[in-house]
């Protein structure tokens, strides 16, 4: 069977979906992999590096196309809205394809996958047990999210991180505050301790106290009703406005008292929830810090412009996009990981072998035999159920 790794096309994407630290494990497992040439220069990996891995280099996009049995990318059709048409053509019948597909976002670009007849799945679907936690790629993209989150928090802010005890005087350790303690949050408040400030987390998710208190943290309490805050996934889940507004009142005073704050909070699919409104803002000191990983799906902070850097009543508020895609080395490194797993546990002895019945398969793919298959999808795109 041919894995074939394609050169990312969307703006300012630097990742690559194979490195070749992984390609010995697929050759043991019957893959050769051909790689688009320069496919992983951007994230620190040169041509040179796939062929002592035994790779081949493919001259053009359209060979790696025609001779490969699977494509593998960072961000597939959906999570690639401006130039990830000009692959649909390239696909063939009874390709496989696996990635970022941003499915229950654009579950209209799955539709089109499947009108090109390939077999799709989209990593971001990855059921949260036990047995796929080496394929989790948004654990491991939130971990790179989490950790640049503070270091772009930390040269933005007009103080320093730690406590001081100098001759010239004591040096208060900054306020920081972590919204969501996902993977990112949870890399996020670990970077921060380690940088010497005084972090605080909340999330409204009872169950991840007790992993915020174990990384040195405070975990901010608040009176609210969190019984049904989180799905059989692990991932929050959509409250009510009433739910929210409250939410706001309670943390806008926490807020207010810290130098920083990084927000994680989202939902898989939809507009990530307002929690810092114009007002808390304007009751943050001058020189704080908002740092919104939220911004690709709308925002946590109401006043962040995604992929901008803006200054309101001297407070900086960073809507930063595509942050795991600034260190690309690491993150190729830990993406190639998730989706070599991936192959691993579809493909036997150099042939594709989907159980049906196994939920990784069922909850991951999205297209087969020309039929969008995914149910959550289908039911975005008002197509009736399947029978099993």
């Amino acid at each position: 069977m041919i894995v074939g790794v394609l050169k990312e096309t969307y703006p300012g994407e630097h990742r690559v979906a194979l490195v070749p630290a992984v390609l010995p494990s697929l050759k043991k497992g019957g893959m050769d992999v051909i790689v688009e040439s320069k496919a992983g220069e951007q994230a620190g990996y040169p041509d040179s590096t796939y062929i002592e891995k035994e790779a081949t280099i493919a001259s053009s996009r359209a060979e790696v196309f025609e001779k490969a049995d699977c494509v593998v990318q960072v961000r597939l059709l959906g999570a690639n809205p401006t130039e990830g048409q000009s692959d649909l053509a390239g696909f063939r019948k009874g390709q496989m394809l696996i990635g970022m597909a941003e499915a229950l976002t654009v579950p209209q670009s799955v539709q089109d996958l499947a009108s090109r007849e390939v077999t799709a799945f989209a990593l971001e679907l990855m059921p949260r047990i036990t047995r796929a936690q080496s394929m989790d790629i948004l654990s491991s993209m939130g971990t790179v999210a989490g950790y640049k989150a503070v270091l772009i928090a930390a040269t933005s802010l007009p103080k320093m991180f730690p406590m001081l005890m100098t001759a010239a005087g004591t040096v208060t350790p900054a306020k920081v505050l972590i919204i969501g303690a996902g993977v990112a949050g949870l890399q996020a408040i670990s970077v921060a301790k380690r940088l010497g400030a005084a972090v605080e987390a909340y999330d409204i998710r009872p169950a991840v106290k007790e992993q915020i208190l174990s990384l040195g943290a405070k975990f901010v309490e608040l009176p609210l009703e969190t019984g049904a805050a989180e799905d059989k996934g692990g991932y929050a889940k959509a409250q009510d406005e009433t739910f929210y507004k409250k939410q706001r009142e309670l943390l806008g005073k926490v807020i207010a008292a810290s130098d920083v704050v990084i927000s994680t909070a989202a939902v898989p699919g939809k507009k990530a929830p307002i929690l810092i409104t114009t007002d808390m803002v304007g009751a943050m000191a001058p020189g704080s810090v908002i740092v919104d990983l939220a911004a690709e799906r709308g925002g946590n902070c109401e006043l962040t412009k995604p992929g901008h850097t803006i200054v309101v009543d001297g407070v900086t508020i960073h809507g930063p996009e595509n942050l795991s895609s600034t260190v690309p080395f690491h993150a190729s490194q830990m993406y190639a990981k998730n989706v070599a797993t991936f192959l691993l546990h579809l493909v036997k002895k150099g042939e594709i072998q989907l159980d049906m019945n196994d939920e990784i398969t069922k909850e991951t793919i999205m297209t087969r035999n020309g039929e969008v298959v995914q149910p959550r999808i289908r039911e975005l795109l008002g197509l009736p159920a399947q029978s099993a």
